[in-house]
């Protein structure tokens, strides 16, 4: 740990490395961030999370949880139970996604996997890949988009 003086900052500041942070001061971040966002684009369409279930009874056996931002539809994670999968039910949490996000004004989605999840499932869908990281030994982690609406 450092203390905030080592960065000029004066006294009473330090600067801490956290493994477990409280979530009250993670929510700080996002918050501040939108703050500045919000001075430099006055107007822009704010962030919104967004969760698409499968549910059997109270459970939920497939699922897509993501945000919508500025335009864009990010999914952070998408789940199929193994029993439901090859059933078309991660295309239609995909579809359901995409249609809200066109509802709240978005022209676009993106996402990330790994190239042992499914990759290949996402391009049949419509996404290109704009990039991708090695991940040792053998695997890379595969950045998709996808156009939502027509290009203006």
């Amino acid at each position: 740990m450092s203390n905030g003086s080592s960065l000029g900052l004066g006294p009473g500041y330090r600067l801490t490395v956290e493994d477990n942070p409280r979530e009250a001061d993670v929510e700080i971040l996002p918050h501040g961030l939108e703050a500045f966002n919000e001075r430099q684009w006055p107007g822009h369409q704010q962030w919104r999370p967004l969760g698409v279930f499968v549910r059997d009874g109270p459970e939920v056996v497939a699922g897509l949880v993501g945000e919508t931002y500025c335009g864009w539809l990010f999914v952070k994670y998408l789940w199929v139970a193994d029993s439901l999968r090859g059933r078309g039910v991660g295309r239609a949490l995909i579809a359901q996604a995409e249609a809200r996000a066109r509802e709240r004004g978005c022209h676009s989605a993106w996402l990330d996997t790994f190239s042992f999840q499914a990759p290949g499932f996402y391009q049949k869908l419509g996404y290109e890949e704009f990039g991708r990281l090695d991940h040792p030994p053998d695997h890379q982690r595969h950045f998709l988009r996808k156009r939502l609406t027509a290009a203006e």
